[in-house]
């Protein structure tokens, strides 16, 4: 079956761009400095002959999704980028037609072969993670949604039903899932304001007794500055995971600076999540982590929202890793080791009682795992990889049109304000941060809303 929607690929183009950051940033033990976007253009057509144009761009985040001990930065991130421009290849001399769903399917069923020919042209020393994989691919995911609704003229959430797709769930899913589509999962309004989860690095000062040397550049540069200048009700604070003391101290002291800035404003309401970048060596730590916070600073306890991949990424490998005991507590969710259903259903079999979506991991699987997680009565957030300008405002509308999700990361304006250059003009409500809350409703338009 087919649809007169329906889009074929005409031509896809690629570029990328190398953004410094204005300050490091830290976790999971390594510190970054710098990001290249990778960007890509797609022009399609569809069966009734209208035409149009998409654009998507995402950071490679090499460090965060290919985290080596063999390979260098450098190299894992060329390995990185080359696999996204085969991708585009690949896509460019494609002539599938369909929806963007079906087409974004169809291509990443491509991606083991192009593995095969990036390893053999560069010689890798370890085989590329999937999730580094998906990566890469997400921009053109990204693009090729994009075009789809600016070619109809409509929002491509709106898009997602059984009037424009050709198959219903359960062929990329269970068969729980028979008759279901995407619309069901999704919201056909975005959400008008969601708050931003800021980022606490384990770098960041949070006093000014903190700072050792100022950047001066008009930015704020403690956490209670950027709390009173922002408006901020949202912290997301990394930990080490292999460090209780400092862990425990570490949210004790945001916890201290948070209540001293937010008296300044008269908020008394405000949240944390906490991530460990997988650092934690078993579940017994993060037990041990939150009973010492609770004698350490129990209302920064009361105000976890959820933690975020406390142990290894590698669910099948660390069966041991149970999270039931700790999710009795606080929801915890998995991040990095969600990189497809199998991933979801075994997280949710060892406990795990939510999942982290990333716009980094491609469209169509973020909106899969979003629905999958909604049947399963997961817990859902959407964070970012230090996401800036278009990168950053396709993971907001995917958080704004996904209904149970209740905020939005977004922390590129604290480490790369650089890359929202321009986009900030044109988005101003979703860049100039004034009440905490960015202003999603500005991500109703065509494409993916911007």
């Amino acid at each position: 079956m087919s649809k007169l929607t329906d889009i074929r690929l005409k031509q896809v183009t690629c570029d990328e761009e190398r953004i410094e950051y204005r300050t490091p940033i830290k976790f999971g033990g390594r510190v970054v400095n710098d990001a290249v976007l990778f960007n890509v253009t797609v022009e399609v057509e569809t069966k009734d002959g209208r035409r149009g144009r998409g654009f998507g761009s995402m950071p490679m985040g090499n460090v965060w999704s290919w985290p080596s001990t063999t390979m260098s930065g450098d190299e894992t991130l060329a390995a990185m980028l080359e696999f996204a421009k085969q991708v585009v290849a690949a896509a460019n001399s494609s002539d599938l037609v369909g929806h963007p769903l079906e087409i974004t399917h169809a291509l990443a069923a491509d991606h083991p072969a192009i593995l095969a020919s990036v390893n053999s042209k560069l010689t890798l020393k370890e085989p590329m993670p999937r999730l580094a994989q998906l990566v890469a691919a997400s921009p053109l995911e990204a693009a090729i949604y994009d075009a789809y609704g600016k070619t109809l003229g409509h929002n491509s959430y709106n898009l997602l039903g059984a009037e424009f797709t050709n198959s219903d769930l359960a062929g990329y899913l269970t068969p729980e899932f028979k008759g279901e589509y995407l619309d069901q999962y999704t919201s056909r309004e975005c959400k008008a304001r969601m708050p931003l989860y800021h980022l606490v690095g384990a770098l960041d000062p949070l006093t000014p007794a903190d700072v050792t040397s100022r950047i001066n550049d008009g930015l704020p540069e403690t956490l209670g500055e950027w709390i009173i200048a922002d408006g901020l009700t949202h912290l997301k604070i990394k930990l080490n995971g292999d460090d209780l003391v400092w862990d425990v101290a570490r949210v004790a002291s945001v916890e201290q600076a948070a209540a001293e800035a937010q008296a300044i404003r008269g908020c008394d309401t405000w949240h944390y999540s906490l991530d460990f970048n997988e650092k934690c060596a078993n579940v017994q730590y993060v037990l041990e982590f939150l009973a010492k916070v609770e004698e350490a600073s129990p209302s920064a306890l009361r105000r976890v929202h959820y933690i975020e991949q406390p142990t290894h990424r590698d669910l099948r490998a660390n069966p041991e890793n149970r999270m039931h005991e700790a999710a009795k507590i606080k929801p915890v969710v998995i991040d990095e080791s969600l990189v497809d259903l199998e991933s979801l259903l075994l997280a949710r079999e060892q406990g795990y009682s939510g999942v982290a979506l990333k716009a980094c991991k491609g469209h169509s699987e973020a909106l899969l795992m979003g629905a999958a997680a909604q049947k399963f009565g997961l817990f859902l957030c959407v964070q970012d990889l230090t996401c800036v300008g278009a990168s950053l405002l396709h993971s907001a509308s995917l958080a704004a049109r996904i209904p149970t999700v209740a905020a939005i990361e977004g922390n590129g304006r604290q480490y790369c304000p650089i890359g929202n250059r321009g986009w900030d003009e044109r988005f101003p409500g979703m860049f100039h941060i004034t009440d905490g809350t960015v202003a999603t409703s500005e991500l109703n338009g065509p494409g993916l809303g911007f």
